[in-house]
């Protein structure tokens, strides 16, 4: 994989146990927010945005079924691996938000959280 693949859940999900309510992802809204601010900078990564329901089968098929905890920054190899990051089938990923941002600022140029 070269390029890096962000996996979100899909913005106004609904969820089986709470009938005619739409949610989002506490967790993704920052990076959708940051995502929003620049598509110019969007166009260099990979981002796919799934639904609420699992099994999630790209999650699965990019890491495996024991990972399917969103959001996710898969780690393509245009770019050095942190150290930082958990690894699963030979693949590097992140799944803090806080980091995820930082990781979009340092390998894309997105801005900073300040």
């Amino acid at each position: 994989m070269s390029r890096d693949l962000l996996l979100l859940l899909q913005p106004g999900f609904t969820d089986p146990a709470h009938p005619g309510e739409r949610f989002i992802c506490p967790h993704g809204a920052p990076i959708e927010g940051l995502l929003a601010s620049d598509p110019e900078r969007v166009a260099r990564i990979d981002v796919k945005r799934l639904p609420f329901a699992r099994p999630r089968a790209v999650v699965i098929e990019v890491l495996d079924e024991a990972h399917q905890g969103l959001p996710v920054l898969v780690l393509g190899d245009e770019h050095a691996v942190p150290e930082d990051v958990q690894t699963v089938n030979g693949r590097h990923f992140v799944t803090d938000t806080n980091r995820i941002l930082a990781l979009l600022a340092e390998r894309h140029g997105f801005p900073r959280v300040h």
